[in-house]
């Protein structure tokens, strides 16, 4: 049971009175909050029962709670949706009835309704109220203590780059996934598992995704499904650049040659100086 009432968190509290509105909840210090008759079930809620709901503010900048859980919480990145804008700012879906308010000083790109955007859930200590924020590079951390290479981690893909995808690790850690280590198809706003492989001076993350490591047999089915989806033929060989490799077929050079060589001697395929060709 939560001590005080956390706005932007989930907070487990206790069933205190229920009025006409709806059920009031109140935490170890005394404090309540209106629990809405819309997230009351009176069939299996009783008084003095502890309750998992969300804080947040409605309209009127009154704390409520609800028994949904928002895309994002307080301190944490998530992949909005604009539904409306105005000229002091913007609202954007984040799961719950009242929509999330980006303020225009927190907007580094235009926003127009139905444009998806990567952002920080923050809060304004003055009035209590949630806010998303486009500009989340001060929110990430370069100090990397406490972090090991293998360590398993959470992360949200927020942009595409020449080398491959960005990624907030932890919501606390920019990191990076390499497109030559990337086995499945990524786009913003994705959320991953994976590990760290290598933590940068700079304090950035080389990530690995968890599922990024084929083994022979995955990468003989992968050359063979993609053959037939052209075919039963593709113009690359042995001796095909490492891009147009990955472009095809999503894995290294190294482990393309080691594959065709498998499904060669397997008979699967055969080789000639500029296709291969499925059998």
């Amino acid at each position: 049971m939560n001590k005080t009432l956390q706005i932007g968190k989930r907070n487990t509290l206790e069933v205190y009175r229920f009025t006409d509105n709806g059920a009031y909840l109140k935490a170890k210090d005394g404090s309540e909050v209106l629990l809405p008759n819309a997230y009351v079930d009176m069939d299996v809620m009783d008084i003095g029962e502890l309750v998992d709901v969300f804080l947040y503010t409605d309209s009127e900048d009154r704390i409520v709670a609800t028994t949904q859980t928002p895309k994002a919480m307080l301190g944490e990145f998530g992949y909005f949706k604009v539904i409306s804008y105005k000229q002091y700012g913007a609202f954007v879906d984040w799961g719950l009835p009242k929509d999330l308010f980006v303020p225009l000083k927190e907007q580094k790109d235009y926003f127009h309704i139905d444009d998806w955007f990567i952002l920080r859930i923050c809060i304004d200590e003055q009035t209590g109220r949630l806010y998303g924020t486009q500009k989340i590079g001060k929110w990430l951390l370069n100090n990397t203590k406490g972090l090991f290479v293998g360590q398993e981690v959470n992360m949200l893909v927020i942009a595409k780059t020449p080398l491959g995808f960005k990624v907030v690790v932890n919501n606390l850690f920019e990191g990076m996934l390499f497109d030559n280590e990337i086995f499945e198809q990524l786009q913003v706003g994705d959320l991953k598992h994976g590990v760290i492989k290598n933590i940068r001076d700079d304090g950035k993350l080389d990530c690995l995704l968890k599922s990024s490591k084929m083994d022979n047999d995955e990468m003989g089915r992968k050359v063979i499904e993609v053959l037939k989806q052209n075919n039963g033929e593709i113009e690359c060989t042995y001796k095909s650049d490492s891009e147009k490799i990955y472009q095809i077929f999503g894995m290294s050079k190294k482990n393309f040659k080691k594959t065709l060589t498998q499904l060669i001697e397997n008979k699967s395929i055969t080789l000639d100086e500029i296709k291969i060709k499925l059998n």
